[in-house]
């Protein structure tokens, strides 16, 4: 085991240098929970940002949402889709344009986005027929991963090692980031859910998307962590030495869910991903 070279201390001490969210998707995040927030404010506050405006409204005009008509501007978009909804467009939209890319030797910035996306589809998709919150599990699946963006953006080399490592000995990503680094991305993931001040509601999800079988992890950390396994399972990144994680027999039971239901939710994340991910990534 080599030297840790990154502590929890660092990244907090750092937090400063990644990136921040523009203070509407703040506001955003931290009102997840909330009913009482006032809808037309936040619509306003959205508008005055053009790149984030534009790449929202991109989404919610693609053919997954189904509009009749399409929508110009942030109000219509809440109109016609609904506020949590378009919530979570603007989320996406945000906070998959905001860490730099290429800065580390190995790291697939367009795959670790296109894993995060499917994932967060994947995760809306089985909360629906669960009659789970559709909008708590697509947000929780987009960002389940984003600690490994901290770590990538903090050490870059350190990180680039630890693909290394993963590759050459043949194990998971979190014990090959324990071992290199002293700290795993969940770790580096909830250190950021603080910071950009995500519901506790979702930091928790964030905390046990790979061990949702304990006690106190809440059903959303068991949503991600099946639809994480299915998206892996599809190959919907297209990485040939992909492989699918443990799940974990208490999450897959917990689902209850018949083959001919996880049949439909193959198809329907499928079918779903691939434009989505194209007004995310262009």
């Amino acid at each position: 085991m080599s030297e840790a070279t990154i502590k929890l201390d660092d990244i907090v001490r750092q937090l400063d240098d990644l990136p921040s969210l523009p203070v509407v998707v703040m506001e955003l995040l931290t009102s997840i929970d909330q009913e009482d927030i006032d809808i037309s404010v936040l619509a306003k506050k959205v508008s005055h940002d053009q790149a984030l405006t534009a790449k929202t409204l991109r989404l919610a005009n693609s053919s997954t949402y189904g509009l009749q008509v399409k929508v110009t501007t942030i109000q219509q978009a809440i109109s016609f889709l609904g506020f949590q909804t378009t919530r979570d467009l603007i989320t996406a939209a945000a906070i998959t344009g905001c860490f730099a890319q290429g800065a580390c030797k190995g790291f697939d910035d367009k795959a670790f986005w296109r894993h995060s996306i499917a994932t967060a589809v994947c995760a809306r998709v089985l909360a629906r027929r669960l009659r789970f919150n559709q909008d708590y599990a697509f947000t929780a699946g987009l960002l389940h991963d984003i600690g490994r963006l901290v770590l990538v953006t903090i050490d870059p080399q350190a990180y680039a090692r630890v693909l290394a490592r993963a590759a050459a000995e043949d194990i998971e990503l979190l014990e090959a980031e324990r071992a290199e680094l002293g700290v795993d991305h969940v770790a580096a993931g909830i250190v950021l859910a603080e910071h950009w001040k995500f519901s506790d509601t979702i930091r928790l999800a964030l905390a046990h998307h790979h061990d949702p079988e304990l006690a106190g992890a809440g059903f959303l950390a068991t949503i991600v962590h099946v639809a994480n396994a299915i998206v892996h399972a599809l190959d919907m990144v297209g990485d040939a030495n992909e492989a699918v994680p443990p799940v974990s027999p208490v999450a897959w039971k917990a689902m209850g869910l018949s083959e001919e239901a996880y049949v439909h939710v193959f198809r329907e994340t499928e079918v779903q991903f691939d434009e989505i991910a194209a007004a995310l990534m262009n």
